[in-house]
């Protein structure tokens, strides 16, 4: 069975992104593993459609990198205004950790830096 068109990562125009969208590249990570498993493929085709799936993998891992440095963090000071600040891996660890080693009985949910979103 030949490879499948929606296999292949388009090519990016110039000054774009490079790649497809995080939903794009899981979209036919997904089909080219059905199309792995439908054992109608040759082997050098499935060698091929290997070396695909492990290029498409690596970019949903950037494109989560990406989406997790944007994520903004929301704090609730003393006064009752909302302040937006980057999300930072690092200082989100030190909360958790501050607000567990805590033992003031605050309500606000203590930071994990051990949970994935996928």
């Amino acid at each position: 069975m030949p490879k499948s068109e929606k296999a292949q990562a388009p090519t990016p125009p110039e000054g774009a992104k490079a790649g497809p969208t995080f939903e794009e590249a899981y979209g036919q990570l997904e089909e080219l593993v059905r199309e792995m498993e439908s054992d109608e493929m040759s082997l050098a085709d499935l060698i091929e459609a290997y070396e695909q799936g492990i290029k498409l993998h690596a970019l949903c891992q950037q494109r989560l990198e990406e989406a997790q440095g944007r994520i903004e963090m929301i704090r609730r000071r003393a006064n009752g205004e909302t302040e937006l600040e980057p999300f930072d891996e690092a200082s989100a660890s030190k909360a958790g950790s501050d607000s567990s080693a805590s033992t003031s009985g605050s309500s606000s949910p203590s930071l994990r830096s051990d949970v994935e979103l996928f």
